[in-house]
């Protein structure tokens, strides 16, 4: 049964009827039915921001879902959670548990550089010289798979890359 959603947007209202469409029409298995029906419901929570109802969600999708490239999609979205709750070493992990599956999410890449350009910046106001070097290094690498995935995307990241004088390569 779907989650009730208290700010129904047409768009999301939408979503989930074709989605449900699409569910019965396919041939899945029940298993990865209810588990879409979970990662639905915590999609729904975590734009309500209900976090830990979005994370129940995510979890007991995970438990169901098999396939990896639908699974790194819930990885990603856990790690967004954390990362929006200030938890970033969870948030990286499972951000790079996301990319274990799907190497090719630019968002995951993204959003890994964020936080360790964050990290930077934080060990920069505290005169920890080496330490925010280090951060500002994994975070251009980062930004440069990212970019290299969505060359059109991550504009800021870009000029930050050239301004640092780590400006991206394309090829």
């Amino acid at each position: 049964m779907p989650r009730l959603q208290k700010n129904d947007n047409f768009i999301d209202k939408t979503f989930t009827v074709l989605a449900d469409v699409v569910l019965k029409i396919l041939p899945t298995s029940k298993e990865e039915k209810q588990a879409f029906y979970y990662y639905r419901d915590g999609m729904s929570a975590q734009s309500e921001g209900e976090y830990a109802e979005a994370l129940e969600n995510y979890y007991e999708a995970l438990q169901l879902e098999e396939d990896p490239f639908d699974r790194s999609y819930i990885l990603y979205n856990i790690g967004l959670i954390y990362a929006s709750n200030g938890e970033h070493v969870k948030a990286l992990e499972y951000y790079h548990q996301a990319l274990e599956l799907n190497s090719k999410l630019p968002q995951a890449l993204n959003n890994i550089a964020v936080i360790y350009h964050y990290q930077g910046l934080k060990a920069a106001n505290k005169n920890k010289i080496n330490l925010s070097k280090e951060m500002f290094t994994k975070a251009a690498q980062y930004w440069e798979q990212a970019i290299s995935l969505a060359p059109n995307n991550y504009i800021e990241a870009q000029n930050w890359l050239k301004t640092t004088g780590r400006e991206y390569q394309s090829t």
